[in-house]
């Protein structure tokens, strides 16, 4: 299968900078629309998983109490996330971690 390239353009970290500290509304504006177009670029599939893993990131951030910790808690968490990965692309993954689908029963009314 055979995927079309996406790429998205930013402004320069110096313009973001300059955003982030003087309109900061407008920089938490500029994110969302950054991170629904990435998502909305997205498999189907995809997209309601990347949702949520946008809101637990906006969870995290809105519990911390400066950018600083806002970093380290950000690293921490995707460094998480790439060693979950990681085991799985090796076969290492947690035999009781895996669930098993069950069906619910059809109702009839």
């Amino acid at each position: 299968m055979d995927f079309p390239q996406y790429e998205q353009t930013l402004p320069s970290f110096d313009e973001l900078m300059e955003l982030a500290e003087h309109n900061p509304e407008a920089f938490d504006e500029l994110k969302r629309e950054i991170c629904e177009e990435a998502i909305t670029y997205a498999t189907k599939e995809m997209q309601p998983r990347l949702r949520a893993q946008q809101t637990h990131i906006d969870r995290v951030i809105k519990r911390c109490k400066n950018p600083y910790q806002t970093n380290v808690i950000l690293m921490r968490e995707l460094s998480m996330q790439v060693e979950k990965f990681q085991s799985v692309l090796e076969g290492e993954f947690d035999e009781e971690q895996v669930a098993e689908v069950i069906p619910f029963p059809h109702r009839h009314h």
